[in-house]
């Protein structure tokens, strides 16, 4: 989970409103240049204190953290010296080379450090992480909005461990606080048993073309019903005929469900360029990656069925072909064409019925 840190130093008249969505958000920090700003804030959240161009306060309480300029304050190994109780990080506007060093020494050494890019890329910020590697302290990045805080995360793969926003309306807290969960809840996965396949004539198949290359044991959960899905394997292995294409799924027909970001499903068919999927493993693990192409095109297709343990039944329709294939226990892969009854496939069966793509506890039967 990233550091959510929300900056109310420069919020005006909604700023009650703005402190009240961040503690119900359970965002990590509230940063505020006033102590008196920090006083209401119920234990749950970190209360930051960020005096920028104006000195230390006397009294640092109720701060659990300052966020010094030490050129002004003083060292923050100085301070947590002559204030034991309170926790001390060091802020850097990174302007040039001189000043990007002091990032990556501040990064190495400072339990916490505070940065801020001035110019829009993210090379320098590349360079604080490469060079923070293996280091304790926690690196967080000062934000202009949501979006670039969603790129700060996925910088290096890794991202920074939080971002500093100051947040122009109410609302902006929920939607930080989504982006730094994006990556994606693990998915409980089970067994199914195959209890057939059968062809079901001509229809539109959907292959998923993804900007990122899958892993050998990963997939994209897709299901007719959103009650049950199989966990579709990418063209990641060897095929005769064709070179592999590790970032596509063939993933099924064009009704079908799969799961995206924050627990939503999508129609196959709704996928468009930038959108995003959930990428799932063998064991559960998942990710958010984004769509580049959804290629829509008819074909013979395939219709699975399968039952749970818990006797749900499952069915995916998929392109009748060979190369087509899903993923069982531990990985394996299995060609869809080849499947027979007993076959044991990987899926899972979210609890929820759907309303537009979001889960909502309401009767619906799906057949």
């Amino acid at each position: 989970m990233k550091l959510c840190w929300l900056d109310i130093r420069n919020v005006n008249g909604a700023k009650e409103a703005i402190v009240e969505e961040a503690v119900h958000q359970r965002v990590d920090a509230v940063v505020a240049a006033d102590p008196a700003d920090l006083e209401t804030l119920p234990p749950t959240v970190r209360k930051v204190l960020f005096p920028q161009d104006r000195p230390l306060p006397e009294k640092l309480t109720p701060a659990d953290l300052v966020i010094v300029e030490p050129a002004r304050h003083g060292e923050p190994a100085e301070l947590a010296r002559q204030h034991p109780d309170v926790e001390f990080g060091r802020f850097v506007e990174i302007t040039d080379a001189d000043s990007l060093e002091d990032a990556c020494r501040a990064a190495r050494h400072d339990r916490w450090s505070l940065l801020y890019f001035r110019d829009p890329t993210k090379i320098p910020l590349e360079i604080v992480l490469a060079a923070a590697a293996g280091a304790d302290g926690s690196i967080i990045t000062q934000v202009a909005d949501v979006e670039e805080a969603e790129i700060v995360f996925g910088v290096l793969e890794h991202g920074s461990d939080g971002v500093m926003l100051a947040p122009r309306t109410v609302g902006e807290a929920t939607e930080l606080r989504a982006a730094a969960v994006g990556k994606g809840a693990d998915v409980e996965l089970v067994e199914l048993e195959v209890t057939g396949i059968r062809r079901v004539g001509m229809g539109e198949r959907a292959c998923v073309d993804t900007c990122t290359n899958f892993r050998l044991d990963e997939g994209i959960l897709v299901g007719s019903h959103s009650t049950g899905m199989i966990l579709c394997c990418s063209e990641t292995h060897p095929l005769p005929y064709m070179p592999t294409r590790p970032f596509r799924v063939n993933a099924g027909a064009l009704h079908s469900y799969t799961l995206s970001a924050d627990g939503r499903t999508n129609y196959l068919s709704e996928l468009v360029s930038g959108g995003r999927v959930l990428a799932v493993d063998s064991q559960g693990r998942s990710r958010v990656v984004t769509v580049g192409r959804v290629k829509i095109e008819t074909r013979p297709l395939l219709a699975i069925d399968a039952v749970a343990p818990s006797g749900v039944k499952v069915n995916l329709i998929v392109q009748d072909d060979w190369h087509v294939r899903v993923l069982g226990p531990g990985g394996t892969v299995l060609n869809v064409t080849e499947l027979t009854e007993g076959t044991k496939l990987l899926g899972c069966l979210p609890v929820e019925q759907r309303h537009v793509g979001y889960p909502i506890n309401e009767f619906c039967i799906e057949k």
